[in-house]
């Protein structure tokens, strides 16, 4: 099984619009390095789904369901699609800020390759987000704030 970060802009399509649907189709990628993860989806991977733009942060988990196929319109053309369907909402988003910090993410595709909307994740990658996910509420806990902090340690700059 293969893990997945798939990014979309919250105001063309959220975590919650898919929650609402219970089901969707991932497409409309116009890159080929992001297609060509999308041709390596198989049903039962894990996705994590990144609002890209507004909010720069995991949002949610969620399953592939289908293998590739071609995007509506282009049926011997190089767009493919995969159906995709919510697992669970992030009870506390990971921001990019935060995976910027964490050591185990130094290499993460969404750093390195920020545009990609299609990215392949170790197995270190996406445990260490969802541990996160996790961490946030912990710090949260633990000092009183309202928010995580957002600036990177000095020793990361």
């Amino acid at each position: 099984m293969a893990r997945w970060l798939l990014k979309s802009e919250p105001f063309v399509y959220s975590f919650s619009d898919l929650m609402r649907d219970g089901e969707g189709v991932w497409d409309g990628v116009r890159n080929y390095q992001a297609r060509n993860n999308l041709l390596a989806m198989k049903p039962c991977d894990d996705a994590l789904f990144y609002h890209s733009n507004h909010g720069k942060e995991v949002v949610g988990l969620m399953q592939i369901v289908s293998d590739p196929f071609p995007e509506d319109g282009f049926p011997k053309g190089p767009w493919v699609g995969v159906r995709v369907k919510p697992i669970r909402s992030f009870l506390h988003p990971v921001s990019l800020a935060r995976m910027r910090m964490h050591p185990a993410l130094y290499d993460l595709p969404l750093i390195r390759h920020s545009r990609l909307s299609v990215i392949f994740l170790t197995d270190l990658h996406f445990d260490t987000i969802l541990a996160l996910e996790y961490e946030n509420e912990k710090m949260k806990e633990e000092t009183g704030a309202n928010s995580v902090i957002t600036s990177p340690p000095k020793t990361l700059r």
